[in-house]
């Protein structure tokens, strides 16, 4: 089972945040059925296994690495390449009112410090150049977003970039095919029918603790259904 988290706050009830201490539950709750897998090992089909994701790369995130590594699970953030060089706000159309509002709390992590979550062990992936509707690109900007984001990504931290996660969690087969030819071995989607090039995530926010958060988990829920992706301009 793969997790999809964003920003991880305490103090702001923000659909997008997420608590430390409800991942921690999270995990722990997970980890009395699965045992701890890296991002190749979802993909290469190893059963069982319980991995984190975190798109956009928010500073925020940083407050959850310790249990990450308390627990011994790990984890790949996904950046998107056009914030990295200074860290601002991921100002995008869905998120400018919450960004314009408390800008500080929308901050994206710099290369020197994904450089330096790449040196504790975090995996990190494309999550595009802008954070586009890949589906509603044309193939010049399509390419474009999927192949200068890996690019860049691997010439900043001196690594490979293998994977991708679809902004949104759009996708077609145009965007997979792209996904590809670009380069990548595997593409992470959220709620989708299981496949290499839309690897299914649960994603989670700020209401899902308590019992809500064990029925998320439930794999009687994500084993073999799908859903239609969260969006960010929805209600929840």
């Amino acid at each position: 089972m793969v997790l999809c988290y964003h920003r991880v706050s305490t103090a702001e009830p923000h659909r997008l945040a997420v608590s430390s201490d409800a991942i921690e539950s999270h995990l722990r709750l997970l980890l009395r059925r699965y045992e701890p897998g890296t991002a190749a090992d979802v993909v290469e089909g190893r059963a069982r296994v319980v991995h984190v994701t975190f798109d956009d790369a928010y500073r925020s995130i940083e407050a959850a690495l310790p249990i990450l590594e308390r627990l011994r699970v790990p984890a790949t953030v996904f950046v998107c390449t056009g914030f990295a060089d200074d860290g601002r706000p991921l100002r995008i159309a869905e998120l400018r009112d919450d960004v314009d509002a408390a800008p500080g709390e929308w901050a994206t992590l710099r290369w020197d410090e994904l450089r330096e979550l790449s040196e504790r062990g975090v995996e990190i992936g494309s999550h595009t150049v802008g954070h586009a509707h890949l589906t509603r690109l044309g193939d010049d900007e399509l390419e474009h977003e999927l192949r200068d984001s890996r690019a860049q990504i691997e010439d900043e931290l001196g690594l490979a970039c293998p994977y991708l996660a679809y902004p949104f969690g759009e996708h077609d087969a145009r965007v997979r095919r792209a996904a590809e030819q670009a380069g990548y071995e595997a593409a992470f989607a959220l709620r989708a029918k299981p496949d290499r090039w839309a690897t299914p995530r649960v994603d989670l926010y700020w209401r899902d603790t308590g019992l809500r958060g064990r029925f998320r988990l439930s794999p009687l829920l994500w084993g073999a259904a799908q859903f239609r992706p969260w969006r960010y301009g929805s209600a929840g």
